[in-house]
């Protein structure tokens, strides 16, 4: 291995630590950063993934993400129930996805159930620059 291969690994790992999306989680939801990465043919945009783990009954606080983000969700395993700016609150199930667009309030983020953990992927496009992708309400 070159010098050139660890320093581009240490600068891909401080730009994942950093780009992850940081917001003030509750008890029983767990973020773990899956990828990120720069897109290549996008020039100043980067696409970063995580997995929200919940407990049975956890849900996130309602939160915005950076003006940039595009969201694509995809729930994974379990129930999700989501609600994003105005519009209606809908549960989605293992399998099912929905978006946000930039700028949008996501009010409702929560485990539909009391007694099953759910799994939810999160992928942002955003802007390479954007250091803080999720902001909670207060």
């Amino acid at each position: 291995m070159n010098i050139r291969s660890i320093a581009g690994a240490v600068c891909t790992a401080v730009a994942f630590i950093i780009a992850v999306p940081s917001a003030a989680h509750e008890a029983g939801e767990t973020v773990t950063p899956n990828f990120q990465h720069a897109i290549p043919n996008i020039p100043g945009k980067s696409l970063t993934a995580v997995v929200v783990d919940y407990a049975p009954g956890a849900a996130s606080p309602a939160h915005k993400h950076a003006a940039s983000a595009f969201i694509y969700a995809y729930v994974l395993s379990g129930d999700i129930e989501s609600q994003v700016n105005d519009g209606p609150k809908r549960v989605y199930h293992a399998g099912e996805s929905f978006f946000e667009e930039p700028g949008a309030l996501h009010r409702v983020s929560r485990n539909a159930s009391e007694t099953r953990p759910a799994k939810l992927l999160a992928v942002f496009v955003a802007d390479s620059s954007d250091k803080v992708l999720t902001t909670p309400i207060k």
